[in-house]
């Protein structure tokens, strides 16, 4: 039974679609740290919870952005020999981790879709963003601007984007329609305000 099992879900990856995402800002360079969220039309996309870090360390939060389905819990440990105070009053999840060293007894579990901006009260340069999505296919650009989600069923979705050049004018995700089928491409262009 556990070979037939095996056999059926090798199936389904061979014939799942992906999307390859090649993100640009305006004039055509590469963006990094682009966080993308692929929801389908047609009801959820069932995320599992899953478990993340961020870091902080040199008094920063590694990494800077996020992307994380909802349920997610994510740890913050404190590398650093100082203490932080990470804190964050977005809608979409506000929370407070007061002063400590090391890692807090339990995670923070990301309830809501939405982007959270998360900062330290201590240190007010270190701020750090997560985009929570109703969906299991998150991801967040790299430095030569490019992501792949997947695998994923042929259809219709809705791409859900944001990134931090944004910071002061929206902190609402972006959206726009596509068709995925077998392996798709598509190029995401990010200008200075959504």
């Amino acid at each position: 039974m556990l070979a037939a099992v095996s056999c059926v879900a090798a199936l389904l990856r061979a014939d799942a679609a992906s999307l390859s995402i090649a993100v640009s800002d305006e004039a055509g360079a590469a963006l990094e740290h682009a966080a993308v969220a692929l929801v389908p039309v047609a009801g959820k996309g069932s995320p599992q919870p899953v478990r993340a870090e961020i870091v902080q360390r040199d008094k920063r939060f590694i990494p800077r952005v996020s992307a994380v389905p909802v349920g997610a819990a994510i740890e913050f440990p404190n590398l650093d020999t100082v203490r932080h105070h990470v804190y964050s009053f977005s809608p979409a999840k506000s929370f407070e981790l007061k002063l400590y060293i090391g890692k807090p007894a339990a995670p923070v579990v990301f309830d809501k879709p939405g982007v959270v901006v998360m900062g330290c009260n201590i240190h007010d340069h270190m701020v750090a963003y997560v985009l929570v999505a109703d969906t299991p296919w998150v991801g967040v650009s790299d430095g030569a601007g490019a992501l792949r989600l997947g695998p994923l069923p042929d259809g219709d979705y809705t791409l859900e984007y944001w990134h931090p050049r944004w910071v002061g004018v929206s902190v609402e995700p972006q959206r726009q329609t596509l068709r995925v089928e077998g392996e798709a491409r598509h190029v995401l262009t990010i200008g200075e305000r959504p």
